[in-house]
This record gives structure tokens, C-alpha cells and sequence, in this order.
């Protein structure tokens, strides 16, 4: 692939001048869309899924689309539940590239072939975010890339721009490196990121793996200052850290300011912790600036901070990768594949320096 493609993949579902002027009115960024809470899978940390509710239908998905478009928002994140058993997704897919939206779609990967590969690229998907959590399946999550793998030929002459996230949580984090090293050797950019607490508490992980995991978090800052492939902010990466310190951090959050969710039923979220009972159909600009962030007080340290770290990555464009063939490199070596996390219960005070945390994911 030729190096300005590459270099087009980096920035790809991005208009830097256009973002940046949104720093100046009071209009969105991007919305994420659930189209569907149906899923394939049943991951024990996962809260956002219900097999039971039937899929939006395409009509009202459209309607909902075109508003969140009429409220100026640029980018539409298409997610579930999982978008791809939603019987329509190609339609939706192009209708948001119709209206003008950067589209992209988070899927675990396991409904994909070649053939949809090519559709959904036909219809325009720029960015395609696959969530892999571990090397090899487990009780907790079945989302591996011993599962995913041969699926990531697909990609390799597509213009569809692979990302790989996974979670952290007691049982996933004994494989955490190995999954950042696997997509990382690969070309892919990468995270691996704290999960949300679940309503249960299950999935805490205690004093002993906090550090091992802080010592994680570190690294994946030192190598995304490096301009490796890591596929998260540094800013989230500084929260995450902070909040398994209990340490106050500057927090540039954009949910209420140029970020927000709409679900299934069409109800308009905050984030996807932050639910209303308000329709997006009745939503105006107002509804949307519920806060203020670091991104609205200090615009051009954060978002200099983002454009510098992706232009670092420019150089490693040049040197071989899966961008994204998969057969070219040797994966990272599984570390403690059978290890387990005591797992606890915790309080609703939040993280403290001498206790267990509950892990979140980063917004």
C-alpha cells in the first residue's frame, strides 16, 4: 500500500479544520448510535446488550440519523449490542455516508466474512473498531484473537481503516499484553482499555494486579509519546491511571459537550452511562451542552496533543506490516493464559489509593 494510503488511514473519518472549528459553536462532534441491543455473544461483564428487544426498524433509524445529522453532528459511531446482526446494516451504512457523516462501526468480529467486508466498504464504512479482549476464549468473554485472526485478511487491501480495542478487567488482564503486542506487531492501532463497572461489582481487580496493571497503563503512555500505535488519548490513559491512584486528574470528557449517544429506542444518552428518557427526536441544541470539559478551556493543548501523537506514527508507516496482512509476523507470546483475579465486591465511593478499584472504560 502506498504511503500517502497509510498515511490517509491515520487520519482516516477526520476534517481537522472542520473539528476545529466546532470548538467555536455550541454544535456536536460525534454521536454514537446503538442499532440494535441484540448480540451474538454474552460476555459477564458486558451491560449493553438485551436479546430480548427487538432491532429499531430501518425507517425510524433513518429518521433518527437524519436528526442527529440536522443537529450538525459530523461523526457517527454505529455500535450495539452488536451492529452487525442488525439485518440492515449495509443500508444504514450507506445512508450515514449519504448524509455526510464519517461513519465507523465497533463489532467483535465474529459475523464477518469477506463478502460483508466488501459491502460494508461498497457503502462506504471508513473506520472499523474490532473488540478483542483476550488471546484465547475464557468463561468471562469469548471475543479473542485466536477466534478473530483469519478474519483480519480481509482488511488487507481494504480501504476500511481496522482498529483493535480490548478491555481490562480481572479476567482478561493476565492476556492484556499480549493482545496490545499482537496488534501492535501487526500494524493495527491499539488499546486496551478499563472495562465499566458492572452493577455486580464481579470484575475488581485487587491490590496486587492494580499495580501490575498501573505499570501496564505507563507503558502504553510511554509508547504512544513514542508514536506507536496506541489507539486512545493520552489524556484518557493519564485518567485511567488516576483513577487506580485515586488521584485528581484534568479530565477532557466530551459526553454533554460534543459527544453523545442515542439508544436503540431512540432515546438521547449523555454517555452510555448517562441515560435520559428524552427521544432524539425532541432534542435541540440546548439538550446536548450539559457540561463543560478540558477540551472547551484548553482546545489547543488537547487537540495538539492528539495531531502530534498521530503525526509521530508517520514514520513507522514505512516499514512492513499487517496493514493489516496477518501472516507476516509471529504473535506475542501468551503470558499466564490459565491465571485467574480473585475477584470482590466494592463500595460506590469510588477509587482511594489503598483499596481495590473498580475498573471503567475511558469515554
Amino acid at each position: 500500500m502506498k504511503l500517502l494510503d497509510k498515511i490517509g488511514r491515520e487520519f482516516s473519518g477526520y476534517n481537522i479544520l472542520e473539528s476545529g472549528k466546532r470548538l467555536f459553536d455550541r454544535r456536536p462532534l460525534q454521536c454514537s448510535l446503538y442499532v440494535t441491543d441484540r448480540c451474538n455473544l454474552d460476555c459477564a461483564y458486558c451491560t449493553e446488550y438485551d436479546n430480548s428487544r427487538p432491532h429499531p426498524n430501518l425507517e425510524d433509524l433513518k429518521k433518527w440519523i437524519r436528526k442527529i445529522r440536522e443537529l450538525g453532528t459530523m461523526r457517527i459511531a454505529l455500535v450495539g449490542g452488536e451492529p452487525l446482526v442488525h439485518p440492515n446494516i449495509v443500508e444504514i451504512v450507506r445512508y450515514c455516508r449519504e448524509l455526510g457523516f464519517a461513519t465507523s462501526l465497533t463489532t467483535n468480529g465474529f459475523l464477518l466474512t469477506r463478502e460483508l467486508v466488501a459491502q460494508l466498504e461498497d457503502a462506504g464504512l471508513q473506520v472499523m473498531q474490532i473488540s478483542v479482549d483476550r488471546m484465547t476464549p475464557s468463561p468471562v468473554t469469548k471475543k479473542s484473537f485466536k477466534t478473530i485472526l483469519p478474519k483480519l485478511d480481509y482488511f488487507r487491501d481494504s480501504k476500511i481503516s481496522l482498529h483493535i480495542t480490548g478491555v481490562i478487567c480481572a479476567d482478561t488482564l493476565p492476556e492484556a499484553q499480549a493482545v496490545l503486542e499482537t496488534g501492535l506487531s501487526r500494524g493495527i492501532p491499539t488499546e486496551v482499555r478499563l472495562v465499566h463497572a458492572d452493577p455486580l461489582n464481579r470484575f475488581r481487580v485487587d491490590r496486587g494486579p492494580r499495580e501490575e496493571l498501573e505499570r501496564f497503563i505507563d507503558s502504553m503512555i510511554e509508547r504512544k509519546r513514542r508514536g506507536e500505535k496506541i489507539h486512545t488519548s493520552e489524556a484518557i490513559l493519564n485518567y485511567q491511571r488516576s483513577l487506580l491512584r485515586g488521584e485528581h486528574v484534568e479530565w477532557t470528557c466530551m459526553a454533554g459537550y460534543k459527544l453523545f449517544f442515542v439508544s436503540a429506542q431512540g432515546k438521547f444518552w449523555i454517555c452510555s452511562m448517562v441515560h435520559t428518557d428524552k427521544h432524539i427526536m425532541d432534542v435541540t441544541l440546548d439538550d446536548l451542552y450539559v457540561s463543560a470539559s478540558l477540551l472547551v478551556q484548553k482546545p489547543v493543548r488537547v487537540l495538539g496533543r492528539e495531531i502530534l501523537a498521530r503525526a509521530r506514527r508517520v514514520p513507522s508507516l514505512l516499514s512492513p506490516s499487517l496493514g493489516p496482512g496477518i501472516n507476516d509476523s509471529t504473535p506475542a507470546r501468551i503470558t499466564n493464559p490459565g491465571g485467574t483475579r480473585e475477584v470482590n465486591g466494592s463500595t460506590d465511593d469510588g477509587p482511594t489509593a489503598d483499596n481495590g478499584v473498580t475498573l471503567r472504560e475511558g469515554v
